[in-house]
């Protein structure tokens, strides 16, 4: 998605701040954060060796294939919150067993507890229950690989400007949305051919 596009999107369907986690990178979200500082938060979906997780408001990318700790450690080191995306959903990659997860959330700020991406509501409630019981809080994401996915799961939260912020904010926070047509998973596995294939999108003038 081209970043100037994608904020017109977010700014029409009502969103207030977007985070923009791609896959082991920062670069989209430092394009998109340079057309508009005030919405973006910059953040990653990070591959770790046993799950994937989420940083917000990170300021230098962290690298995939690490352990959960030695990331966790970088996000931290560098003042990012972190969350850990569609925790508990085994059809997706960089899904966490079960008791590898439990292991890191005294070291994680939430979970996510609503992606819209999630194959049946199953997972999400399970996650949702497991934050309930280790006393964390949660998120919600719309796991946007396609503009008419933006916005379909959002977390509602008082202002905030910073990172220390959001992590106080989050205490207040209400997930709502709603799920997505099994059929967006084609626009991952389409855009995973394009990457393939060595395809890009045209650079718009500047």
């Amino acid at each position: 998605m081209l970043p100037a596009r994608l904020l017109q999107v977010a700014r029409q369907r009502g969103l207030d701040r977007l985070a923009i986690t791609d896959h082991n990178t920062i670069a989209g979200a430092l394009e998109a954060a340079a057309i508009d500082p005030e919405m973006v938060i910059v953040g990653e979906e990070i591959m770790t060796t046993q799950g994937e997780l989420l940083g917000y408001f990170v300021q230098e990318e962290v690298p995939p294939g690490l352990s959960p700790l030695e990331t966790i450690d970088r996000l931290r080191a560098q003042g990012a919150v972190i969350s850990v995306s569609h925790p508990l959903d085994a059809m997706r990659g960089g899904a966490w067993r079960e008791p590898d997860l439990r292991a890191i959330l005294p070291l994680v700020d939430a979970l996510e507890i609503k992606n819209a991406r999630t194959w049946s509501s199953g997972p999400n409630q399970r996650a949702s229950d497991m934050a309930q019981q280790a006393g964390l809080a949660g998120t919600a994401g719309s796991d946007a690989h396609a503009y008419r996915e933006i916005g379909r799961a959002v977390t509602l939260l008082p202002e905030f400007s910073d990172a220390a912020g959001l992590r106080r904010a989050l205490s207040q926070g209400r997930v709502q949305g709603e799920g997505s047509s099994p059929l967006v998973h084609l626009y991952s596995r389409y855009a995973t051919l394009r990457k393939a294939l060595g395809w890009r999108p045209p650079r718009p003038a500047r």
